[in-house]
């Protein structure tokens, strides 16, 4: 019995060890590369550092500067905000919307399912900005196109601060692929059974949806809102590169502000406290959307 006890532990020995060791090369990199430079972040945040000096302790100086002093601050907020609460719904009724139409299965489904999913891929990326900014500069497609029907526009998109955001909000609505794959997903989990009850007691298309799809599509709607509202109030790229924040600040989003102070206005202490500050909008928002969660998301039973 001894022996076969030493055996057993000897094995497990053996097993935990090969855990460590293949669990070690990531635990390094979540300590290195999260833990230690958040932790970095937070000090600096109480701090006046300048990205090439040495770090002076202030305490809550940053952060009282910021919602007393700074109206760009609440400037970035509003735009962040309006932007992730236009874009997202928006983009997730055009993801529903075509993960319905492809859902039935045809020779090309295929090919449509990859031709919609690549601008998730891409979209996000560089070289889609310069494009989208060349299609909507005066003399871009867009114009182009509008003087073909008759519409003689040399109408400056992203030179207009009541355009401008729009621009960056189309951009945002295109990039649906990943939405729509999740949904079309949840759309064939939906039992065939529950349609064809319906049209027996005479439910049309329009009562199946409200009644049957869209309630037992909740928890894929919450999912996707979730994920995509934090994506879109770290929305990074297409500002940065498509306008800068301009005209006037109307389309300075939050995480470019941050950059600009961090590394352009080398307030390195200043944007540690901008970073902070959005994570915590970030983390009340979402754990409102949980709260919320309890009044429309169907999750089974009576």
């Amino acid at each position: 019995m001894d022996h076969i006890w030493f055996k057993i532990k000897t094995e497990l020995n053996k097993n935990s060890t090969a855990g460590v060791v293949f669990a070690l090369p990531f635990v390094i990199g979540f300590l290195m590369f999260m833990v230690v430079p958040m932790g970095m972040s937070l000090y600096y945040s109480f701090c006046e550092f300048e990205i090439l000096g040495a770090p002076k302790f202030i305490g809550l100086g940053n952060y009282l500067k910021m919602f007393t002093e700074d109206e760009t601050f609440y400037k970035s907020i509003s735009v962040t905000f309006f932007y992730a609460l236009v874009s997202v719904p928006l983009r997730l009724i055009f993801a529903l919307m075509v993960a319905m139409i492809l859902q039935r299965t045809t020779k090309a489904t295929g090919f449509y399912r990859a031709a919609y999913y690549l601008p998730s891929i891409i979209g996000g990326s560089v070289a889609i900005s310069i494009l989208w900014k060349r299609l909507f500069a005066e003399d871009g497609t867009f114009n182009c196109i509008l003087q073909i029907i008759g519409v003689n526009s040399h109408f400056s998109w992203l030179g207009n601060k009541h355009t401008a955001i729009w621009v960056l909000i189309i951009l945002a609505i295109w990039q649906f692929g990943s939405s729509m794959l999740i949904f079309l997903s949840a759309l064939k989990q939906i039992p065939f059974s529950l349609y064809e009850a319906s049209r027996v007691d005479g439910a049309g298309k329009t009562n199946q949806f409200f009644r049957i799809t869209l309630p037992l599509l909740t928890p894929t709607i919450f999912f996707n809102l979730v994920m995509q509202m934090i994506s879109g109030f770290l929305a990074f790229t297409q500002c940065f590169i498509i306008t800068q924040g301009r005209p006037m600040s109307s389309t300075l989003f939050y995480s470019v502000y941050m950059y600009q102070q961090s590394f352009e206005f080398y307030n390195t202490g200043y944007g540690a406290a901008m970073a902070w500050v959005m994570l915590l909008l970030i983390s009340v928002i979402t754990l409102f959307l949980f709260w919320s969660k309890k009044f429309w998301v169907y999750e089974g039973g009576n």
